[in-house]
């Protein structure tokens, strides 16, 4: 586990940096995928954690989310639009062939959501930021007092086959409305965020390279 910004933990995986969760605030933000549970559980051990709160319902988000709501006896937040999902009572979006073959592969146990997040709420000095468009209920997880962002996967900062770094719109495949996740990245470029830590890659200190990145965009 290695401290990426002032009181945000990013938890240690192998590759380094393909998928993340981040420790704040007492609260654990995403959960991986559940073969990461015997590394994400040794990592939090002695840890006096609160809350799980999730970016959004994937297999490689929720995947120890069950484990160590469990473990630590700690009630799990998502977005309201999230929920279904995440209780296993409706398919994780968008419902195609490559999300039920992720979730296969990767998924996590449902899991009762005890606190429904929506846009405005707080999630330790969190603010909750709806950026839909990955699936209908993805946040970004916003820090007013110094423009940090946890941002999911409303852009990524890797290359999943190459490993090569740089900002990438997630594939349209894996986005339940691709042209609401474009707005969403406006959203995030518009928090005119200081550091944005990823679902998937490292994280990025330089704020205009979001505004550039952005600027090219094509709708």
């Amino acid at each position: 586990m290695r401290e990426v910004a002032q009181g945000v933990w990013q938890l240690s995986g192998f590759p380094r940096d393909l998928i993340n969760a981040y420790l704040t605030d007492n609260v654990l933000i995403d959960c991986k995928t559940r073969w990461a549970r015997r590394s994400v559980l040794r990592q939090l051990k002695g840890r006096p954690l609160s809350l799980v709160a999730l970016t959004h319902c994937h297999p490689d988000h929720q995947g120890t989310a069950r484990d160590v709501c469990t473990r630590f006896g700690i009630p799990l937040a998502c977005h309201e639009a999230d929920v279904g999902a995440m209780e296993g009572r409706v398919p994780m979006e968008p419902a195609n062939r490559l999300v039920r073959f992720a979730n296969r592969v990767w998924a996590g146990p449902p899991c009762a959501v005890s606190r429904v997040l929506r846009e405005g709420d707080e999630v330790g000095r969190f603010r909750v930021v709806h950026a839909p468009g990955h699936t209908s209920g993805h946040v970004i997880y916003f820090r007013d007092t110094d423009r940090l962002a946890i941002a999911g996967d409303v852009l990524a900062n890797i290359h999943f086959v190459s490993g090569a770094v740089g900002l990438r719109v997630p594939p349209d495949r894996f986005c339940v409305d691709a042209r609401q996740n474009l707005r969403s990245i406006r959203i995030l470029a518009e928090l005119k965020p200081s550091v944005i830590c990823f679902g998937h890659g490292p994280p990025v200190y330089d704020g205009k390279m979001l505004q550039d990145f952005v600027a090219r965009l094509k709708d």
